[in-house]
């Protein structure tokens, strides 16, 4: 049996993590990828639910016995908020262990101003 459409965009994704954790070494390297496979799976369950949620909404029409009907909101929408703020952590989580990007001074001019005089 062969891996389902789901099973290959959670390889997918937990493919283009692992790449931007690639240099981690140690206690971090085992801990990074733990998280980047729950990471990958929650992502593509997001994307799954999304699309749901924007093909047939986040309510549904209910009614009970002899109420009048109303929309109430679809289990679907609930799941969707809690997995979205549960990849959010972990993506914080595996964020901090990278270390911090170098910057590059924005230039501001003045030392090409400066040094470029002697060129006159």
């Amino acid at each position: 049996m062969g891996e389902s459409e789901k099973e290959k965009r959670i390889k997918r994704e937990k493919s283009r993590l692992t790449r931007f954790y690639r240099d981690l070494v140690g206690a971090k390297k085992g801990i990074a990828a733990g998280l980047i496979e729950r990471a990958a799976f929650m992502r593509v369950q997001c994307e799954d639910l999304e699309k749901d949620l924007n093909e047939n909404g986040w309510t549904a029409p209910f009614s009970q016995g002899n109420q009048e009907p109303y929309d109430r909101a679809r289990p679907q929408g609930q799941a969707y908020q809690t997995l979205n703020a549960n990849y959010q952590k972990i993506i914080r989580q595996l964020d901090a262990m990278l270390p911090p990007e170098k910057e590059t001074p924005q230039s501001d001019g003045f030392d090409d101003f400066v040094n470029g005089r002697g060129e006159l």
